[in-house]
C-alpha cells in the first residue's frame, strides 16, 4: 500500500513543508501529537482557539495547522489530496483534504498567545508563515524526516516508552528547555526529582528518573543553536546520579505561547510515556516586550497546567526560579532569599560578552564543561575554509551524503558550517532561472560565490548542486580557492540506480517528455576527472560515504 500510495502521489497537487509545518508533522506521523493524526479542521481549529479542546472535547491547547497557499488549497481540495514534501522535494506524506479554510490570523494571535503584538516571537512568526489558506485533514506518512545528527539521542513516543521499560523506570519527570542547560537548570532538576520535593513526599518512591528533553524544532531567533546546546547537555550529563538521568531530543516547533504551551508540552511528554513534567515560572515564554514587560506573569503557565493535570494523568511539578546567594554558596527559590542576603546572576547579555572576550564565567553559575562547550561553539575558525562540492546525477545521494557531513562537522562544533543546496538555492538566488546552459552555468556561478564568502570567514560551505558542466565545476574551484580549499566529490552513482530510486518521479516525466532539460536524459551531464573523493551508491551507504569524505580532509587538519 505504501509503495502504491508513494506513486500515487507523485502525480497529486503538492505543498513543501516549512521548518515549522515539517516538525508538526513528525510528531503528527510518529505519534508525539497524539491523540492527532493530522492536521486540524476547521470544527478543532475554532474549539482550539475557543477553549482549548478538539471538537470531540479532548484537551488541546495549540493549533496545529497546515497554512499553504490559496492556490495550492483548490488544487488539493479539487483532488481530494495533497503530497507533503521536505525541502529536498522528497514526499513524506499525504494529506486527505476534508477542510480549506481562511483564517483569521489576528484572532488566531489574540487567542492562542493572548495577544497580536508582533514583539512577541510567537505571534511573528505565525503572521510571517505562508497562511492564505488552512488545509485539514488525516495525515498517512511514508516515511519520517530524516535526521542525520545525535542519532542515538533521537527517539520516537514508542521508542522512548521501550527503552524506560528495558530501564526499569517508572516514574520519569520530564525537563523542556531550548536553552543551555547552567547550573541552576542544574540545581532545579535535581530537586525536582528528589523524593524531598513537596510534591513527591509520602507517594514512596525513591524519587524520579529525569528525561532532559529539549527542543531541537524551530524556537526562537537569537537561541543558541541546537548544535551547541546538545554538546552542553551530553556534556552536563555525568553530573547526574549514574542511571538517574539521560537524554532524548524533541522535534518541537515551539511557539512560545506560555501557559497554553506548557499545557501542550505535558500531553506531549504523556506521549513520550513521561508520568511528571516541570513547568517553569515563565515557561515558553518569548520574553518581555519593548517596555520590559513580560508578555505573561509568573507562575501562569503552572497554574494553568496543573488545573488540567488530573484530567491529563501528568502531574506538573511547579518550579521556582532558582537563584544563586554566595553567602550561602547555594542555589535558594528567588522568593526564598533570606533577609539580608544577596542574590547574584550573570545575565545572557553578560555572557555573551564573557564568552566573546574570553571572560571568566564563574563555576557557580555554570560548569565548566558546559562553558568549554560555549567558548569553543563561539571560537573564531583557526583554519583555513573549505568548499565540499558534491557532484552527480539527480537522485545519486548527493544531498543525502550532504546532510550526514552538515551533521557530523556540527557535532564537533569546530567551526561555521552552512549547507547550499542546489535545489533550495534555486528558489531563492536562482530564482528566475531555467535550465539552458546557460542558467544552469549562472546558478553554479551563483552557488560558488556564496561557498567563497563562507570559505573567506573560515568557514565550511557543502554543497550538493549536480553542476553537470565540467567548464563551470572548474570555474567555481577558481573562484572559492582564491581563499581557502576546495573539495570536489563525485557521488558517482550510475543513471540506472539514480531511475531506479527517483524520490520526487522526475526520471519517469523526463523519459515521458514532460520535464525538458533533465540532466543524464535530455541533458547532459559531465563526469569529472579531477574529483578528490568518489563515491557510490553501489558500494558505501550514505554515512559511509560521507565518512571517506571527511576521511580525506582530516589528514590535512580539517
Amino acid at each position: 500500500m505504501t509503495d502504491e500510495l508513494r506513486r500515487e502521489a507523485m502525480n497529486l497537487p503538492s505543498w513543501t513543508l516549512t521548518l515549522r509545518q515539517l516538525c508538526d508533522f513528525e510528531l503528527l506521523a510518529n505519534g508525539g501529537f497524539a491523540p492527532l493524526t493530522g492536521f486540524l479542521r476547521r470544527a478543532d481549529y475554532d474549539r482550539v482557539l475557543a477553549d482549548m479542546r478538539l471538537a470531540d472535547g479532548t484537551l488541546w491547547p495549540i493549533p496545529v495547522t497546515l497554512g499553504v497557499s490559496k492556490e495550492v488549497a483548490r488544487q488539493g481540495t479539487a483532488a481530494g489530496r495533497l503530497a507533503l514534501r521536505d525541502s529536498d522535494g522528497t514526499i513524506l506524506g499525504v494529506l486527505h483534504v476534508e477542510d480549506a479554510w481562511e483564517p483569521d490570523i489576528a484572532a488566531e494571535a489574540e487567542a492562542v498567545f493572548g495577544t497580536a503584538n508582533r514583539e512577541h516571537a510567537g505571534v511573528a512568526a505565525l503572521f510571517d508563515e505562508p497562511a492564505e489558506r488552512y488545509v485539514g485533514g488525516g495525515v498517512e506518512a511514508l516515511a519520517l524526516p530524516e535526521h542525520f545528527d545525535f542519532r542515538d539521542y533521537r527517539h520516537t513516543p514508542a521508542e522512548l516508552r521501550a527503552e524506560f521499560s528495558r530501564r526499569g523506570w517508572t516514574q520519569v519527570v520530564a525537563f523542556q528547555t531550548r536553552n543551555p542547560m547552567h547550573r541552576a537548570h542544574y540545581e532545579l532538576t535535581v530537586r525536582a526529582a528528589s523524593p524531598l520535593t513537596p510534591l513527591l513526599r509520602g507517594e514512596g518512591n525513591a524519587g524520579l528518573k529525569l528525561l532532559i528533553h529539549p527542543s531541537v524544532g524551530a524556537t526562537k531567533a537569537g537561541d543558541v543553536d541546537h548544535y551547541t546546546r546538545v554538546r552542553c547537555y551530553k556534556a552536563l550529563l555525568p553530573r547526574y546520579a549514574e542511571g538517574s538521568a539521560m537524554l532524548s531530543l524533541l522535534p518541537l516547533a515551539m511557539r512560545m505561547a506560555g501557559p497554553r504551551e506548557a499545557l501542550w508540552h505535558a500531553i506531549i511528554r504523556k506521549n513520550y510515556g513521561c508520568t511528571h513534567f516541570i513547568v517553569g515560572r515563565d515557561h515558553a515564554g518569548p520574553g518581555p516586550d519593548s517596555s520590559g514587560k513580560p508578555f505573561y506573569a509568573p507562575d501562569t503557565a503552572a497554574r494553568l497546567a496543573g488545573a488540567y493535570q488530573h484530567e491529563l494523568g501528568v502531574q506538573i511539578v511547579a518550579s521556582d526560579a532558582l537563584v544563586y546567594v554566595p553567602e550561602l554558596d547555594d542555589y535558594v527559590p528567588e522568593g526564598e532569599v533570606p533577609a539580608g542576603k544577596m542574590s547574584v546572576t550573570v545575565s545572557g547579555t553578560e555572557l555573551r560578552s564573557r564568552l566573546a572576550s574570553g571572560g571568566e564565567i564563574p563555576e557557580w553559575f555554570t560548569f565548566p564543561e558546559v562553558a568549554s562547550e560555549l567558548r569553543r561553539a563561539q571560537a573564531p575558525p583557526a583554519r583555513p575554509g573549505v568548499t565540499i562540492w558534491l557532484t552527480g546525477l539527480p537522485a545519486s545521494g548527493k544531498s543525502t551524503i550532504a546532510g550526514h557531513l552538515v551533521a557530523r562537522l556540527l557535532e564537533g562544533g569546530d567551526r561555521p558550517v552552512r549547507l547550499l543546496d542546489g535545489d533550495m538555492l534555486r528558489r531563492t538566488v536562482s530564482a528566475g532561472l531555467g535550465f539552458s546552459r546557460a542558467d544552469r552555468e549562472e546558478h553554479v556561478r551563483r552557488v560558488a560565490a556564496l561557498a567563497a564568502e563562507i570559505v573567506k570567514e573560515g568557514g565550511i560551505a557543502v554543497c550538493p548542486v549536480i553542476a553537470p558542466y565540467d567548464s563551470a565545476r572548474r570555474e567555481a574551484r577558481a573562484l572559492v580557492e582564491r581563499y581557502g580549499r576546495f573539495v570536489l566529490v563525485y557521488v558517482a552513482t550510475p543513471l540506472a540506480v539514480c531511475e531506479q530510486r527517483d524520490p520526487k518521479g522526475l526520471y519517469a516525466k523526463a523519459r515521458a517528455g514532460t520535464v525538458k532539460e533533465f540532466t543524464g536524459i535530455s541533458d547532459l551531464y559531465e563526469a569529472p576527472t579531477d574529483a578528490e573523493v568518489v563515491v557510490g551508491a553501489s558500494d558505501l551507504s550514505p554515512a559511509q560515504a560521507a565518512g571517506r569524505v571527511l576521511g580525506h580532509i582530516m589528514p590535512v587538519g580539517e
